[in-house]
């Protein structure tokens, strides 16, 4: 395939537009189709990075002129439309998570791992080149074996009421990069234990949800990862990574968007608040997993978590979920 690519983009709320801002960056894509049940919304977007409009899914498979789609609709449509494009034949790249039920991620299954079509999962900060290079650190074996990670992962601000409402709680739409995470590192988790905290936020209260969570993770070598989320730092957007073994630590810390530090009688190394928003901290990460996921399009080796990493990541967001509510740990199933 040496013409550009045409991309189906399903959804346009905030993570559809952070993908349209990314294809608008790649040389080898272009935007051919914007689908969006509000229509308007669709125009907009359409009218921004191009492509035809719709509002049906089934007018944008059945037109022939996209060679891979994006789903970045709400969760609730995620399955399914993975499920048609597979029918389709042609590859797909999905926001987490694949669904909130894990029946209906395992009753796709079978369809997903006997197709050859790509199908690519949304978990972006695989790609961050911080993370990256922390990985092949611990990988070339720079801190000896990996004993304790701890993932540090808080948002500037919590999210209005009407999203935490069908969000499926903080571990199945935030922990779940962080769980991403933990098995990129640590592939075989074989233990979840997690607690949940009403600290702040009337709404996630209001939405039977927590608004802090602390999870511990065991490995199947005994390895500890702890994961820490707030829905609120008034710092900014914080996102940290270290890695201890048997030799030494390795760490990634928080972006800012500037070097300059101040010294003075009040403070000193003082620097401005971290970056404030996800887009700030991942947009590279972003437009490098949409650019990964199109190489798999054309037939070549890409790095793309797959449907089977989806699975592992709700499988395990459900048993933090599940030991948080009854307070203990959770061992862990992945078959």
């Amino acid at each position: 395939m040496t013409k550009q690519i045409r991309i189906g983009l399903f959804g346009t709320g905030r993570i559809g537009q952070v993908h349209a801002m990314s294809l608008a960056t790649l040389d080898e894509a272009t935007l051919a189709w914007v689908c969006d049940p509000i229509i308007e919304s669709a125009k907009r977007t359409a009218a921004e990075f191009g492509g035809r409009v719709s509002d049906d899914p089934e007018e944008v498979f059945a037109s022939g002129e996209v060679d891979a789609v994006i789903v970045a609709s709400p969760t609730a449509t995620h399955v399914d439309l993975v499920e048609r494009a597979i029918d389709a034949g042609v590859p797909v790249l999905c926001e987490k998570p694949i669904d909130l039920d894990i029946a209906r991620v395992n009753a796709l299954r079978a369809k997903a791992a006997a197709s050859d079509v790509p199908i690519a999962l949304g978990f972006n900060k695989r790609f961050d080149r911080h993370f990256v290079e922390l990985k092949r650190r611990v990988a070339a074996g720079e801190i000896g074996r990996l004993e304790q990670m701890v993932i540090t992962s808080r948002d500037p601000g919590e999210p209005p009421a009407s999203y935490l409402a069908d969000s499926g709680g903080i571990f199945r739409d935030m922990t779940i990069h962080d769980l991403d995470m933990a098995r990129y590192f640590i592939p075989d988790i074989v233990e979840v234990s997690a607690q949940g905290a009403n600290v702040f936020s009337e709404n996630a209260r209001h939405a039977g949800d927590f608004d802090s969570a602390v999870v511990t993770l065991r490995g199947s070598k005994d390895e500890l990862v702890t994961i820490v989320n707030s829905r609120h730092a008034a710092y900014g957007y914080d996102q940290r990574i270290e890695a201890f073994g048997s030799t030494g630590l390795l760490q990634v810390g928080n972006k800012n968007d500037t070097l300059v530090r101040h010294w003075s009688a009040r403070a000193v190394e003082a620097i401005g608040p971290y970056q404030n928003f996800f887009l700030e901290r991942y947009a590279e990460a972003y437009r490098l997993e949409v650019a990964e996921f199109l190489r798999a399009v054309r037939g070549l080796p890409s790095r793309n978590p797959g449907f089977e990493d989806g699975r592992a990541a709700l499988i395990l967001a459900d048993a933090a979920e599940k030991s948080a509510r009854a307070g203990v740990a959770i061992e862990v199933d992945h078959t």
